[in-house]
């Protein structure tokens, strides 16, 4: 790499390095002082869903099975009052080629770059979406650079992400290794500049758009099992792409009346960026530490606008413990013979409380799993806690102490969510909004409406809001 260029140069130049790698000039798409229009951004990729599902196929990716969950189903009903217990299925995604999702999210971007011509790919990311780059970059036989935040000041490496390295690497990418810090984006940066490859970015469209397949098809094979659409669908919450492209590809498949349900673990005090902490959160995705500044700021990614903006979608927003989903995990595979992975079982863990509110008739979609291995197993998570310092022990849920104490619950009754205050949500977006404007800087009637439409309200309460902020 260049090591002529300071931290200062590298980041001054962002908005070029951006436009090169993502190949999309955002400033085509803004409009007033905020506002920019999200729906030409993500046609004119020329992507419909349609089309994604016909890229996606070439490469082994989507057409996952749809699962019953029956056994836990009745689980559910043993704890639930009479009369309730909502039926729960589950989108397979472990079976694409890297074992999730992120294969949906990797393709699109990967297909694009090798239209272009770009002989390259770069992802930051210390999770799946690291190795479902890498997988399907050795489908286009272009080159793979994932640069991931791996590890702590004293060197220790969370298994999770160490397995997510190993999968990196025998999928032939090259993995750059940092400790946790500022400097994951500046190397990202000058990779990007350095090699002039495709910046297969999580919240770029391309990767949103490669979601919306998997709300698609599983409201379609849900009217094919059962002649209706779910009554309620639930996605694991970290950076917003999940919600995001699910709720779409839901509205594209006409299950329009389908409620979006966002679930995260509750890692709260914890600090993503801390290298105190960083150990001593046992999740590496899907926790408030990602959902909450996304859903409540969207572009603090790493494209000027991102493609993901979860509260546009989400009809709640709810938050599980870290035990609860460890014991839901255990529960999966015991009844039901599936060993899946963490991320997706906080959906799961969520979908077993929410179950017990909805009648025997209702059907629940829990729409990803995620496949597991060494580093990604329960135990191995659970090791390094309590090496950590973090105390392991049986209980009630509600003691859980993120980086202090993982209460696994003790019956399946003690499993419970706790719900996000949407509104308090919408008020932190909008005034993050009013914060990034310029000195100066007056909203107009179109900066209006897209805010209402950002926070999912109406133009009065974003004026009322303003109002009561200035």
């Amino acid at each position: 790499m260049t090591e002529t260029l300071s931290y200062n140069e590298i980041m001054s130049q962002q908005a070029e390095i951006m436009k090169q790698s993502v190949g999309i000039d955002y400033s085509r798409y803004e409009s007033g002082a905020l506002a920019f229009d999200y729906e030409r951004l993500m046609a004119d990729t020329g992507y419909d869903v349609e089309t994604a599902c016909v890229i996606q196929s070439e490469t082994a990716v989507g057409n996952t099975p749809l699962i019953e969950l029956k056994n836990i189903t009745e689980l559910v009903r043993t704890v639930a009052r009479p009369g309730k217990g909502a039926r729960i299925f589950v989108k397979d995604e472990a079976a694409n080629p890297s074992g999730s999702f992120k294969d949906r999210r990797a393709s699109l971007s990967v297909h694009e770059a090798k239209k272009k011509n770009y002989s390259g790919v770069v992802a930051a990311t210390s999770g799946n979406y690291g190795a479902a780059v890498a997988s399907q970059a050795a489908k286009a036989g272009l080159r793979c650079i994932v640069v991931q935040e791996a590890f702590d000041s004293q060197g220790i490496a969370q298994p999770e992400i160490a397995e997510k390295t190993r999968a990196c690497e025998a999928y032939g990418a090259e993995v750059i290794r940092l400790s946790v810090g500022p400097e994951l984006f500046y190397v990202f940066l000058r990779v990007l500049k350095d090699t002039g490859y495709f910046n297969a970015s999580l919240y770029s469209p391309y990767s949103v758009l490669g979601i919306e397949t998997l709300g698609y098809e599983l409201a379609l094979q849900m009217q094919e099992k059962s002649a209706v659409f779910p009554d309620v669908v639930i996605a694991t919450h970290a950076g917003g792409g999940n919600v995001t492209g699910t709720a779409r590809g839901l509205r594209k498949a006409g299950a329009v009346d389908t409620r979006v349900i966002a679930a995260s673990v509750d890692l709260s005090g914890l600090h993503m960026a801390s290298d105190h902490d960083f150990n001593r959160k046992s999740f590496t995705t899907g926790h408030t530490g990602f959902s909450m500044p996304f859903t409540c700021w969207p572009d603090r990614a790493d494209v000027p606008r991102n493609a993901a903006r979860a509260l546009r979608y989400m009809d709640r927003f709810v938050t599980v413990t870290q035990g609860e989903v460890f014991y839901i995990t255990q529960v999966l595979a015991e009844l039901e013979g599936l060993q899946r992975g963490p991320a997706g079982n906080t959906s799961l863990a969520a979908a077993f409380a929410i179950a017990q509110e909805l009648d025997e008739e209702q059907i629940i979609v829990v729409q990803e799993t995620e496949y597991t291995g060494a580093g990604k197993h329960p135990i191995a998570q659970l090791n390094l806690a309590k090496q950590m310092g973090v105390k392991v022990q049986r209980g009630e849920p509600g003691d859980n102490r993120p980086g202090q104490r993982i209460v696994i619950p003790e019956q399946p009754s003690q499993i419970s969510v706790t719900d996000v205050e949407l509104d308090q949500v919408r008020r932190s977006y909008l005034h993050h909004a009013i914060e990034s404007l310029s000195e100066g800087e007056r909203l107009s009637d179109v900066d209006i409406d897209f805010l209402a439409a950002e926070t999912r309200s109406s133009k009065t309460y974003v004026r009322e809001f303003i109002d009561e902020l200035c």
